[in-house]
């Protein structure tokens, strides 16, 4: 089966999500809210596929690396959490999961 691209696997996820100007620039590129850099314009192109899908296109890497993103998100960003979900995931489907499973892992998910 075919994977995304490797080429930003090696891209510092920890320096995006402790910097919140860097993790800002993210999310309004994939919102359309701002100019994309080339990893977020390649995030941006395959995002609702991978929520869709399970990630199931994504390599190792990367599939470690959004449940880290979605985590994070959860626990530290909820508002932009809930504001992705909102325009990639509308009829809820696939927030749930991630959200269980971020329970599973013990982060506290705050009542909206």
């Amino acid at each position: 089966e075919d994977k995304y691209t490797d080429k930003y696997d090696n891209i510092n996820l920890d320096e995006i999500l402790a910097n919140k100007r860097l993790l800002v620039a993210y999310v309004n590129c994939v919102m359309e809210r701002g100019k994309c850099s080339p990893e977020g314009k390649e995030l941006k192109e395959h995002l609702q596929d991978a929520i869709e899908n399970g990630c199931k296109k994504c390599t190792e890497n990367q599939e470690k690396g959004a449940y880290r993103v979605i985590e994070h998100l959860i626990k530290n960003e909820i508002e932009i959490w809930r504001e992705l979900t909102a325009k990639y995931d509308p009829t809820v489907n696939w927030r749930k999961k991630y959200e269980d499973r971020a329970k599973a892992a013990g982060i506290v998910i705050p009542e909206e």
